[in-house]
C-alpha cells in the first residue's frame, strides 16, 4: 500500500501534513514530493512512467491558482488522481477548485474541498480498503470514532 502526495509547490506543505496524518494513522506508506506541472512537465512525466513500479496505487495532487497538477497527472496515468484545490491569494481557491473539478471525459479526478488534506487521504484510505480487508476493517473503527465524538459534543452541551 502506498500513496504518492505531489505538491505543486512547497506552499502546499500544510495541506500536505493533514494527509500524511490521515496516511499514518492508517499505517499507509507514502511518499511526498514537489512537482510542478508548469514549471517541471518532465518530472511530472517521469514521476508518473515510475509510479506503478515504485509500487504507487493512489496519487494525491496539492495545487492552487491555476491547478493543473492533478490534471497532468490523471492525463498520464492510468491510476487513481485525488486532486486537493488549494486556497491561493486569489479567488479563495475557487479558481483552483474549478481547474481540479473540471476535467475532460476520460481524464477524471476525484476532487475535495479546498484544503481537504484530511478528506484526500481517507478517500485515498477508502480507494485502498477495496484490495485491503485489514484497512476496511480500520475505516469502520475510525467511523465509530467520529460517531463518539459527535455524540460527546452534544452531552457536553451547556444550554
Amino acid at each position: 500500500m502506498k500513496v504518492s502526495v505531489i505538491m505543486g509547490s512547497i506552499s502546499d506543505k500544510e495541506i500536505a501534513k493533514k494527509t500524511i496524518g490521515i496516511l499514518e494513522k492508517f499505517n499507509i506508506e507514502y511518499e511526498v514530493k514537489v512537482i510542478s506541472a508548469h514549471r517541471t512537465p518532465d518530472k511530472a512525466v517521469k514521476f508518473v512512467k515510475d509510479a506503478e513500479e515504485n509500487n504507487t496505487e493512489v496519487i494525491i495532487a496539492i495545487a492552487g491558482k491555476a491547478a493543473h497538477l492533478a490534471g497532468v497527472l490523471a492525463g498520464l496515468s492510468t491510476l487513481p488522481v485525488i486532486g486537493i484545490p488549494a486556497k491561493s491569494s486569489t479567488m479563495d481557491g475557487l479558481d483552483s477548485l474549478l481547474s481540479t473539478v473540471q476535467m475532460p471525459k476520460g481524464v477524471p479526478v476525484a476532487t475535495v474541498a479546498i484544503n481537504g488534506g484530511e478528506n484526500a487521504g481517507l478517500l485515498a484510505v477508502q480507494m485502498l480498503s477495496i484490495k485491503y480487508p485489514k484497512l476496511k476493517e480500520a475505516l469502520k473503527e475510525y467511523k465509530l470514532e467520529l460517531k463518539k465524538q459527535v455524540e460527546e459534543m452534544n452531552e457536553s452541551l451547556n444550554f
